[in-house]
Order: C-alpha cells, then structure tokens, then sequence
C-alpha cells in the first residue's frame, strides 16, 4: 500500500511541476510578444503573425541546410568507399585489378569444378597463354595466390576429366622462377599413337643422366644416374620389357661406357646380343644359377667396403671403383619354392641374399636390374622390392599389380598414373616413378644394327685395353689358349705352360686358381679347367 501511495504522490508532484513549466513558458512568449509589440508599436494581432513568419522562415531554411548538406554528403561517400576497398585490399596484400581482370572462361571453370582453385577465385586471362603444337596444346598460367603447382599435379587426374580426357593425355611441368605458374600439355590423342624416331648416339650422350625412353612430347626422359641406385621392371608378358632393357643397356653403353656387365638370361635369348661384353652371362632359369651369381657379386661388394674402410683407416681417398650392372631376366623364377620345407628355406635363403645385394652393395657401385612378368604379391619379395630406388611398369591387368609393382603406396604419391589404363597394344609403354615423380614413357626400339656396333666398339675397347695392360698370368694364359686356337684348356695341360710343377692334382689345380685368380670350370666330360671366355671375362672385372 505505501509503496502505491508513493508512486501516486510522484506522479502528482510531475503533474505539478509540468503545469508550472507551461505556465512559465506561456509567461516568457507573452513577454517577448510585448517587447516585440512595444518595440514595433504593432498590435497584439500583427505582433503574432509577424513572429509566427519569421519562425517558419528561420525552419524552412534550416531544412534547406540540412537537405543540400545531406547531398554533398552522399556525393562523397563512392570516393571514401573506393578509398577504403583499395586500402583494405593492400593491407590484406591482394590484388585489387585482379577482380577487374576478366576470367579465362575454360581454365577458371575447370579448375574450380576440379577443385583446384576455389570457388571465388579466377585464373586471370591476361595471365594465360596458350601453344598449339603437333602433338597438342600447351597452356600456360599462373594459379591465383596461395596456391602453388602442386595443387595442379595433386588433382591432375579430376583435371583431365574437365578437360574430356585421360590423365594419359596430360603432362605438367613446374617454373623454376615462381612456383604458381604451370605449363600443362593437352595431348591430341592418346599417347604414343605414333612412334618416335630412336635416338642418335649424340643425343643419347649429351642427356642428363641415362635415357630410357621418349615422354609423351618425344623428349628423351629417364633417370638422373645409376650411381647408387637399382631398379625394378614389371609387367605382363608381350608388353615390350625385354626390347626396353635392351635399349637402356645400350643407352648405359654410350652414357656411361666403360662398367661391368653381369647378365643373367632367364627367357634364354632375351639377352645374348650383349653376351660379348659380359662379365659373365648365363642362360638359365636355375635358381641355383641366380644364387651363384648373387653370392659372387656380394663378396665383390664385401672386398671393395674392405678397400674403402681401409682408405680412410689411412687417411686416404676412397678409391673408385668401376659400375657393375646385375640385370637378371625373369626373376620372379628364381625365387619360387616347389612347397617343402627345403624348398622354402632355399628360397627365403635367396631373397636374403638379393635384398643384401641389392640394399648393401649400391655405396661400392654394384647395381641391380630385376625385370618379371609376374608381378603378383609372390613374385618378387617384399624385402626385396622395397630395395629399389626406381620403379618401371609397363602394363598390368590391375590395380593392385601396378601398387605391387610401383609401391603400395604408390597411388597416393603426386600426380600417379596407373599402369592399368595403359594401351597393352603399345608395346613399351610404361610410367616410370623415380625421386618422387611420374613420367609415361615408351622404351627405346633400337635396330640391331644399331646394339651390334654399340657392342662391338665396346668389345674392340675391352680387347685394347687387354693388349695394352701388363703382362700377367691371366693375360699369359689368354694368349697361350688363342695361339693353340683352344676355346678350353684342362688344368693338367695349362699349369705346366705357366710354370706350375706340381703334380698332384688337387694341389695343382690350388696353385692355378690362385695365380689366375679365376675360378675353373667343367667340360662336358667333367674335365676340370679354364674356358677361353672366362679368363676374358676375368679381365674385364677390375675388383
């Protein structure tokens, strides 16, 4: 109740105090009227109008004040708006023309649907240029700001499709001075429709690094060296791989020139037009064969890690050693069991052995070339396969083949291209992955003729090079079996000509293998001794 009583006696004191206002207000008019009318000497009538005017003028101008200021206002507002956009724009470092330029209408609409530039992002016109040539079309362009080449070789695959192609018909190439510019060729045609010419041996030469084959632009792509480095060859059957090795040798011949050949034939011919140059060559699908080599080689590597820990034990440079090259054929064959427990520690002792050879024995310059048409989860051993530096697949019926073949992860790497989609009908063809990148190839289709005078110059090369070393007992050997025209000699005829005396065999053969440092042989009667073409052979190898 008081509180209600308080609230009505506020009210009445408001009430009170508006009345008194209004009366002093109608107080003060009254007075300035009677001053204004005693002023004038007007009527009270006249006084009131004259007073009523003048307010109405003073309110009628003070509107138009306000209106024409109002106007002048909004006139300067688009400049001050303009004025800020610039000013937000530099402070956020984009470019303001950038908006204004036009759009390249096909470039911007593929790349946004690929999902490789956002959706308010353009790919400016004045920043592309785009090269017809015969084999497509090259564009050229710049990404828009804050993104990079990668995010075009990322999604290259979606970008084809944009484009109505296959990701075979596409090849990127990054700047080497800003890194959101990104050549991209368009091929006409599927790759490789049309054969390139082989190349010359100058050209063969003067390319950085070892050639394998043409890139879709009839480049010459490859790898950068061999030095330290092995690689792996899958792919079906009849899709060219032999012929690509034959060619890659022969590029290794003029690129590199003077190295060690082992070579290890395990289709039996697929290799024997460089049986000639060879260190040793064999034609065999016997594992046991394949164990015999592998061994050789790793003792050969074990001898040149001695050689170099010893050097620097002596504070001495590392001594070089000359490139061996192991190219095994068909060599899923050689590590298949028949399913016994023999079989099976056979085969588990061989793989060990290859992945030592082919991890360990890259620093004392041995590398291995292991190429299979089988290149299923069984073929080749995981520990084996995660050796290899370089990958190369021609085509594979599936998927998981090409993973098994390039990786299991090979598919999640940048800008893939699955050797499932390649054309078996192109014989050659394959996506070689090495240091990180892919590249479609077609292997080199070199003549005969053309492999014949590679290995014959090579051949004449090693024969000077034996003329012209010292004399030695191999190399007395050598001339002994040529003078009698012998392609074998049994240890009983050859170790008195090179003066042995001994006379019991065993001890005999002993001396023998030691002073030629060669290890003996067999005829086809079991007779023991040496082959004219092992103790060649034997030359060619320097340690």
């Amino acid at each position: 109740m008081s509180s209600r009583n308080a609230q009505k006696s506020q009210v009445s004191e408001d009430m009170y105090g508006q009345a008194a206002g209004a009366i002093g207000g109608l107080a003060v008019v009254f007075g300035v009227l009677a001053a204004i009318k005693d002023k004038l000497g007007l009527s009270w009538w006249a006084t009131v109008l004259l007073t009523a005017g003048v307010l109405v003028g003073l309110g009628y101008g003070a509107w138009q004040l306000r209106a024409r200021l109002k106007q002048w206002l909004a006139s300067q507002q688009p400049q001050t708006a303009a004025a800020s956009k610039q000013a937000a724009a530099g402070e956020l470092g984009t470019d303001a023309a950038t908006e204004a330029a036009p759009a390249h209408p096909e470039l911007t609409g593929a790349l946004r649907t690929a999902g490789v530039i956002g959706q308010d992002q353009v790919i400016r016109d004045d920043e592309v240029t785009i090269e017809t040539l015969q084999t497509g079309t090259v564009y050229n362009f710049l990404v828009p700001k804050g993104r990079t080449y990668e995010d075009v070789e990322k999604r290259l695959g979606t970008v084809a499709g944009m484009f109505g192609v296959t990701r075979l018909h596409l090849k990127m190439e990054r700047s080497r001075d800003n890194e959101r510019r990104v050549q991209l060729l368009k091929l006409h045609e599927p790759p490789f429709t049309r054969p390139f010419v082989a190349p010359t041996r100058q050209e063969i030469a003067t390319f950085a690094g070892v050639p394998l084959g043409h890139d879709v632009t009839g480049q010459l792509a490859g790898v950068p060296t061999f030095d330290k480095a092995s690689m792996l060859i899958a792919g079906m059957t009849q899709t060219g791989k032999t012929t690509l090795v034959n060619g890659l040798i022969t590029c290794l011949l003029i690129a590199y020139g003077d190295f060690e050949l082992y070579l290890l034939d395990g289709k039996f011919c697929g290799l024997t037009r460089l049986e000639k140059i060879a260190v040793r060559y064999e034609s065999s699908d016997d594992p046991a064969v394949f164990e015999e080599m592998v061994d050789e080689l790793n003792e050969r590597s074990d001898s040149r890690y001695t050689q170099i820990k010893e050097a620097i034990r002596k504070r001495q440079p590392v001594p070089g050693f000359k490139p061996v090259f192991f190219i095994v054929d068909e060599a899923a064959d050689f590590f298949t069991h028949d399913g016994s427990k023999e079989g099976k520690e056979k085969a588990q002792r061989i793989a060990e052995k290859t992945r030592s050879l082919v991890a360990k024995a890259l620093e004392s310059g041995i590398s291995t070339i292991l190429m299979t048409q089988r290149p299923s989860t069984n073929a080749i051993p995981v520990i084996v396969r995660d050796q290899f530096l370089y990958r190369l697949c021609l085509y594979v019926a599936s998927t998981g083949t090409a993973k098994v073949a390039l990786g299991d992860t090979y598919l999640e790497t940048i800008a893939p291209i699955n050797p499932a989609l390649l054309d078996p009908d192109i014989k050659g063809q394959a996506v070689l992955f090495a240091n990180g990148r892919s590249t479609l190839i077609r292997g080199f289709n070199f003549a005969d003729d053309f492999i014949w005078s590679v290995v014959d110059e090579v051949s004449v090369r090693q024969e000077k090079a034996l003329d012209e070393g010292p004399l030695s007992p191999l190399k007395t050997a050598i001339e002994l079996m040529r003078d009698k025209d012998v392609e074998f000699m049994a240890t009983a005829d050859l170790a008195p000509l090179l003066g042995i005396e001994e006379t019991r065999p065993g001890e005999r053969g002993k001396q023998l293998s030691k002073l030629l440092e060669v290890a003996p042989g067999k005829d086809s009667e079991g007779v023991r001794g040496y082959y004219l073409a092992d103790l060649i052979a034997a030359t060619k190898s320097a340690s």
